[in-house]
């Protein structure tokens, strides 16, 4: 055996070693418990299987127990939630009646009557009444998901970069994909905005968010907002199925449960106080499954993902209007808000100048072009951003 074949040999078997160790790391640090392995294999479903066009409508506590799959109007179509309203009522009293027949002594006559009384067989009466209250209808995500995997692509290589920057698995930088479908214009109800949907008191302890900046719009910010975030509660609760929780339900509520039930498991089980309802018992659960669903979206390879768009970053060194910078650099009013979404519309509609200090992206190819009286000095530091 020649000393090329051994030495080739070894690192086969060191790179196989490797592989291994990165996949037992990831477990480690992002666990698929049996407890929650039917809401993680729901949510792929929900993300990569049925349509903004179908409805699921299942049990809410357990979900493996779906009753049906039906069709509505695309959600993502104007005017489609308060249209698609009734038809998700009916449906849910619909099988919600049929549990309270079952659960009177009724004898299922029909195939979906059938249906349903198999999945409940030997159920008590009080058992089958808490299911005919617990009927939930969950919109498909597959489209949606998938034009966030599109649009991911403009920001992940470099939110991974920052998360790997603070020590951090780069595994949650596939975050937004639950928060926001990497939509950095997303907002809620609730007042959450951005790839991250920070709300503003979050917000306010690790970004700018005034009447003239709000640095929860901007994706890379506020990525490093998220990993400072993510990393205090990793630091306080020591588990980021935990931590990844807390993102949603708060830290303090997700340290008083730790302190209540213990471990992840029982909290996910067990734990059924204050705002702990659905959306924060299944939040770590549709984290695992966005995490597959999107590196499945991302092995296709028809699908064409953006790419990064080439900044630069100036800062300035006294107040400016946008105007003076678009005269200065021949750039657009429109291409300097878009690279620079945390400035707000006083700001872009020429009522209030950008501060002195300001670390503002332009185009990487963009040029001081006039003698303007602002002065604007290359940021300290040079390293070209993407956004």
């Amino acid at each position: 055996m020649t000393h090329f074949l051994v030495t080739a040999i070894i690192f086969l078997c060191l790179l196989g070693d490797a592989s291994t160790l990165s996949a037992t790391v990831n477990n480690r640090n992002f666990p698929t418990f049996p407890a929650i392995q039917a809401n993680v294999d729901f949510w792929e479903k929900i993300y990569s299987k049925y349509s903004t066009s179908e409805a699921v409508i299942h049990d809410r506590n357990d979900l493996t127990k779906i009753y049906g799959v039906i069709p509505i109007i695309d959600y993502l179509l104007p005017g489609a939630q308060q249209l698609n309203k009734p038809i998700l009522e009916t449906a849910k009293l619909r099988y919600s009646a049929i549990l309270t027949r079952l659960a009177g002594g009724y004898l299922p006559k029909t195939k979906e009557e059938l249906r349903i009384a198999a999945m409940y067989k030997g159920a008590s009466k009080s058992h089958l009444l808490k299911a005919g209250e617990s009927i939930r209808a969950q919109i498909g995500q597959k489209e949606r998901f998938r034009e966030g995997v599109v649009r991911s692509g403009a920001y992940l290589p470099e939110i991974k970069r920052i998360f790997r920057s603070h020590n951090l698995p780069e595994e949650l930088a596939y975050l937004p994909h639950v928060e926001s479908s990497f939509n950095p214009d997303a907002y809620s109800k609730v007042g959450a905005s951005g790839l991250w949907q920070f709300t503003r008191s979050t917000g306010k302890t690790y970004m700018r968010i005034d009447d003239l900046i709000d640095e929860r719009q901007d994706p890379i910010i506020a990525s490093h907002a998220a990993a400072k975030f993510l990393k205090k509660n990793h630091s306080l609760l020591d588990s980021w199925p935990l931590a990844l929780t807390a993102y949603n339900y708060g830290t303090s509520g997700m340290m008083r449960a730790k302190r209540d039930k213990g471990s992840y498991e029982k909290i996910f089980l067990e734990y059924q106080e204050g705002y702990f309802k659905f959306a924060s018992r299944n939040f770590y659960p549709s984290f695992l499954a966005a995490l597959r669903a999107a590196h499945t979206f991302e092995q296709n390879p028809s699908l064409r993902r953006h790419k990064p768009t080439p900044t630069k970053t100036v800062r300035l060194t006294k107040q400016a209007s946008l105007d003076t910078i678009s005269r200065t650099f021949k750039v657009d009013i429109n291409t300097i808000k878009a690279i620079n979404p945390a400035i707000k519309a006083s700001a872009t509609h020429g009522r209030q100048q950008l501060p002195k200090g300001y670390q503002l992206k332009l185009p990487a190819t963009a040029q001081k072009q006039t003698k303007e009286t602002i002065i604007i000095k290359a940021s300290q530091n040079p390293r070209k951003n993407s956004i």
